[in-house]
């Protein structure tokens, strides 16, 4: 196959800034991604933007099964060129926010996500596999550097905050490797890294799944206030009350939202669920 960068060209293609489109085109750093994937014969793989098919071509040597949704339709002949021969890829033209996930997942039956996302919808796309999915196994994304460092995070630090608790509830996000802004047509202006996070269903215990993302929401409302304060402010309840919620869920008067682990939030959720704070 040709050179990427040949094969764009030839097809007169134009990047589009509003799609963030930065594409991977080495082999050698895509085979490593399809690996840190943990992506086998067996697996079936949801592509989250081919972009011009290299990463999907790489998925689809080691995969069952890739099924990539793009949403610039202009890529039809860069894809249709770069993924000849990938008998068990299937690209199709969506905007993957807009798609029926519960479709789809009917689809696909137990899969796991692999995608160099854009920047701009990194986060909008982890927390629709977090909240709606109910057959993704795992999610293993290329991201900007500063959110794999959010996503990954440690309970009081400055880059913990609500969407690495939401992340804690379903798996542990870890760094597989770091990739320069050199590996990648054309050039962003940050570095990036690779993701892993595998689901596990119950992983951390709640009664409720809506009651703990409240409760996230409410601990990360403002960093600059005690938890208690964030209580009052989140669900309209007086401080004897507030008081009373940190003290069934074995948390201190004083804290604040940010310092608590995953675990902590679990219990602070329940607490609000039983007392019919939250639903």
């Amino acid at each position: 196959m040709e050179d990427i960068r040949t094969i764009l060209i030839k097809h007169g293609f134009s990047f589009k800034k509003q799609f963030g489109q930065n594409f991977l085109t080495d082999g050698n750093l895509l085979d490593a991604i399809v690996r840190d994937a943990g992506v086998d014969g067996q697996t079936t793989v949801l592509e989250i933007g081919a972009g011009a098919g290299a990463l999907t071509r790489a998925l689809s040597a080691a995969a069952k099964k890739v099924v990539a949704l793009e949403i610039d339709r202009t890529l039809q002949p860069v894809l249709a060129e770069t993924l000849a021969g990938c008998e068990n890829a299937e690209v199709i033209f969506r905007d993957f926010m807009k798609a029926d996930l519960p479709a789809l997942e009917r689809e696909l039956g137990a899969y796991r996500v692999v995608a160099n996302l854009p920047y701009y919808v990194t986060t909008p796309v982890l927390m629709r596999f977090l909240e709606e999915a109910a057959r993704c196994e795992g999610v293993t994304v290329m991201v900007q550097e500063e959110v794999a460092e959010r996503f990954t995070a440690a309970p009081g630090t400055a880059e913990y905050g609500a969407v690495t608790a939401a992340i804690a509830l379903k798996g542990e996000a870890v760094i597989t490797r770091r990739v320069p802004r050199t590996m990648f047509y054309p050039r962003p202006n940050v570095d990036s890294a690779v993701v892993r996070i595998d689901f596990e269903e119950g992983r951390i215990p709640v009664k409720s799944k809506s009651a703990y993302r409240a409760a996230v929401r409410c601990a990360f409302l403002s960093r600059r206030k005690t938890l208690e304060n964030n209580l009052m402010n989140a669900f309209r309840i007086p401080r004897e009350q507030a008081k009373a919620v940190l003290s069934e869920a074995g948390i201190a008067d004083m804290v604040r939202g940010e310092t608590l682990p995953p675990e902590a939030l679990a219990r602070l959720a329940d607490v609000l669920c039983g007392r019919g704070i939250v639903t």
